[in-house]
C-alpha cells in the first residue's frame, strides 16, 4: 500500500485528492493538513511515502516544509512532490532545491496524478522531466519573470562536480538532459547495471536525494546548457 500525505490550504483540493487517490486499491491517504508547520508534524507521525506539498500556506508555506521534511534523517524514505497552479513560479525551483522530488500542476489529468504517487513511490523522482527542466532553465537564465538563485550557487556546483570522473560527470549531464538510466546505459553503452550504478553514485558524491536535485547540480554547473538539446520526456 502506498501511503500519501495531503496537503494544502484548501479543503476542496484536498478532497478532491483524497476521494480520487483513496478509490485505487494501492493507495491510502493516511494524513492531510493546511499548513506546513502541521504537515511537518503529520509527516513525523505518519511517515507517509509521498507528501503532495502546496506552496502558499499560512503559517509555515510549503518551501519550508519541504525542507524540514526532505533534511529529517528520520524521514529519509518520504519524497515531496510540490503541487502549483503556474509552470513558471519562482518557489518551486526552490522546493526542489530544498530536496522535493518534483512538481505537479493543479491542473493534472487525474490518471497523471495517481500514475505520478506511483512513479514516486516506485523511487523515479523526477516527475515531469520536460516542466521541471523548463523551470530550472528559466531560473537559470532569469527568464520569464523567474528570480536568480543565490550568486554562488554555480561556483559551488562548479567545485562539487570538479570532484567526478569524467564518466560521472557525462552520466550527470545525461541526467539533466532528462535521459532515463537505460537511455544513459545506450548512449554511453554501458550496461544498464552500470548506468544505475554511475546514478546511484552521483546520489552519494553530490549528497543528492534524488534525479531532480541532480538536474538542478548539472544545470548550476553549466553541464547543461540552458534550451540546448530539449531531449522531450512526458
Amino acid at each position: 500500500m502506498i501511503t500519501v500525505q495531503l496537503v494544502d490550504d484548501q479543503a476542496l483540493v484536498r478532497a478532491g485528492f483524497r476521494a480520487l487517490l483513496d478509490a485505487e486499491a494501492d493507495i491510502s491517504v493516511v494524513a492531510e493538513a493546511a499548513d506546513g508547520e502541521s504537515a511537518v508534524t503529520q509527516a513525523r507521525e505518519h511517515r507517509p511515502q509521498v507528501v503532495l506539498m502546496d506552496i502558499r500556506m499560512p503559517k509555515v508555506d510549503g518551501l519550508r516544509a519541504t525542507a524540514q521534511i526532505t533534511t529529517d534523517p528520520e524521514l529519509c524514505d518520504c519524497r515531496v512532490v510540490v503541487l502549483t497552479t503556474f509552470e513558471l513560479d519562482e518557489y518551486v525551483f526552490g522546493a526542489l532545491r530544498a530536496g522535493a522530488s518534483g512538481f505537479l500542476l493543479k491542473d493534472v489529468e487525474p490518471a497523471d496524478l495517481v500514475a505520478a504517487v506511483r512513479v514516486v513511490a516506485a523511487g523515479e523522482a523526477l516527475l515531469a522531466p520536460r516542466l521541471t527542466r523548463r523551470l530550472i532553465e528559466a531560473f537559470v537564465t532569469g527568464s520569464a519573470g523567474v528570480g536568480v538563485g543565490p550568486p554562488d550557487a554555480g561556483s559551488q556546483a562548479a567545485e562539487t562536480i570538479a570532484r567526478l570522473t569524467p564518466r560521472e560527470r557525462e552520466v550527470l549531464a545525461l541526467v539533466g538532459r532528462g535521459r532515463s538510466n537505460a537511455e544513459i546505459a545506450e548512449q554511453l553503452v554501458l550496461s544498464p547495471l552500470t548506468a544505475k550504478t554511475h546514478v546511484a553514485r552521483l546520489f552519494s558524491k553530490l549528497g543528492a536525494r534524488d534525479r531532480a536535485q541532480l538536474v538542478v547540480t548539472a544545470y548550476e554547473s553549466g553541464l547543461v546548457v540552458p534550451g540546448a538539446d530539449a531531449h522531450q520526456v512526458s
